[in-house]
């Protein structure tokens, strides 16, 4: 053939190591998605890098190859259910968060409600997000979509302020229960401005509903749970290793509680110069 026995054995070698080495990347990128099943490529790069696991030595495309061959990459799944009541009496507010500069933590939350199908029937889980940080910083989840539950989920973020010399404005779809005179009333009551989309045009509260998206795809809030009693427990579990172990791309691959306590020393200097 016209190689040397010496050639043979380098070439089967190599093919054994390099079997070796993909089953070690394989091996690691289970051992991360044993607490985040649905963690995107990039993001196990980076993490198994970070991690310090000797057998890896690959790039971000290798990556995304050995987990393509081995069936192991994540499909988005499309789904969209309205849950926007928007057709009522009660007074909107014009949307002041529109092409806004984030600077800070709290300084815009973004508010939203989607759906978690049960064998019980649906729940419906309402989120405030941080812009700046994506940390979620209240939620609360009920079988009925009143102002009741939403309000708790308001009244956690507010609990759980950490910067309140930071003025917060609470953006959110022209829903009902966003409208209702409780939940504007704790708008006010705690010195928050109020902003609503506009013509019910979805890209106007497009966080939120990435972060729906995001809890639903890499959490499994987004299969038919078995009861509400799971559900409940499923969105607890996913709030916390969402906020304080997944890493966020827009975040230079940290976690939003990471950022979401501290305040950028550039804004510090800004505010104190007004």
């Amino acid at each position: 053939m016209g190689y040397s026995r010496q050639y043979y054995y380098k070439l089967e070698k190599e093919e054994v190591s390099k079997l070796s080495d993909t089953a070690a990347i394989v091996a690691a990128v289970q051992c991360q998605r044993k607490l985040l099943p649905r963690l995107g490529t990039r993001k196990l790069h980076y993490m198994i890098y970070r991690s310090g696991e000797s057998c890896f030595k690959c790039g971000r495309d290798k990556l995304f190859d050995i987990l393509r061959s081995n069936n192991m990459l994540i499909t988005p799944k499309r789904r969209y259910v309205q849950t926007t009541n928007s057709k009522h009496w009660m007074h909107k507010y014009p949307n002041i968060a529109k092409d806004m500069v984030i600077e800070t933590p709290e300084q815009l939350w973004v508010s939203d409600i989607t759906y978690i199908k049960t064998l019980q029937g649906n729940c419906y889980l309402n989120l405030i997000t941080d812009a700046y940080s994506r940390k979620i910083v209240g939620y609360a989840i009920q079988d009925n979509m009143e102002a009741e539950s939403m309000i708790k989920a308001y009244k956690k973020a507010i609990a759980g302020r950490e910067h309140k010399q930071i003025q917060t404005i609470h953006h959110s779809d022209r829903g009902l229960q966003y409208c209702s005179k409780e939940y504007v009333s704790l708008s006010v009551n705690n010195g928050f401005r109020i902003s609503m989309t506009e013509n019910g045009d979805p890209y106007e509260n497009a966080l939120a509903e990435r972060m729906n998206r995001t809890l639903k795809e890499e959490f499994g809030l987004g299969e038919i749970l078995k009861t509400k009693e799971i559900a409940y427990k499923m969105v607890e579990e996913a709030v916390f290793l969402y906020n304080n172990l997944r890493p966020h791309c827009s975040l230079n691959y940290q976690t939003p509680q990471q950022v979401h306590k501290k305040i950028p020393d550039k804004f510090l200097l800004y505010q104190g110069t007004n």
